[in-house]
């Protein structure tokens, strides 16, 4: 017991000093909602102040609403360019944040849209999840994603984030009204992102991934 509680302190500084020399993780944080009079960029704007409240993470904004994604997949003139600004993100991030409301029991057409029209940008990176909506707090939407990222080799994590009626859970500024637990969820949610992060970009650099 002595023993164990002497070796403490090195593993600790050991870990510290390996974390110290890891670059920051690429998170493309994806606002997964394109309705008119939507709530999304409201848990948005909390989500990246989270994000950007941690020295480990680095996040980018990829906007379903600012995407003009065809729904037949075909690569016209339009698709391409919608394309070259979702793509590079996507592809650059080492893991991602997807906030989704829940319509009628799932996700949203136009999110699904944009995964659907990209597969290696998936693979292998880890995947967070957090929702809004009525009294189930956008879960049901969450476990369908957790079906689809699966399918693309992606990781998503335990922890999720869900607002239980989320237009009373916010003040007409934007702030939550009790910051309190959904801080807390949302420490837990990114700690197991960035764990995931820096292990599976470690294993695709040394050993490349293949479905």
């Amino acid at each position: 017991m002595n023993a164990s509680a002497a070796h403490a302190p090195t593993v600790a500084h050991a870990s510290t000093a390996a974390r110290s020399t890891t670059e920051p993780l690429h998170v493309a944080l994806i606002i997964g909602s394109n309705r008119h009079g939507r709530f999304g960029p409201v848990v948005a704007d909390w989500l990246l102040d989270r994000l950007r409240g941690r020295d480990d993470l680095v996040a980018e904004v990829v906007d379903v609403a600012d995407t003009d994604l065809p729904m037949s997949f075909e690569r016209t003139p339009e698709a391409t360019a919608a394309l070259s600004g979702i793509t590079p993100k996507l592809a650059r991030a080492d893991a991602f944040v997807v906030l989704t409301p829940e319509y009628n029991h799932s996700y949203p057409a136009g999110l699904k849209n944009l995964i659907d029209w990209h597969f290696t940008e998936w693979r292998a990176k880890p995947v967070a999840l957090v929702s809004y909506g009525g009294l189930s707090g956008g879960l049901r939407a969450v476990e369908h994603l957790r079906q689809v990222f699966a399918e693309l080799h992606a990781v998503t994590v335990r922890d999720t984030v869900s607002f239980h009626n989320a237009g009373a859970s916010f003040d007409d500024k934007g702030a939550l009204r009790d910051p309190t637990g959904p801080d807390a969820a949302a420490k837990t949610m990114l700690d197991q992102l960035a764990w995931w992060g820096e292990a599976l970009r470690h294993a695709r650099t040394t050993h490349p991934y293949a479905d």
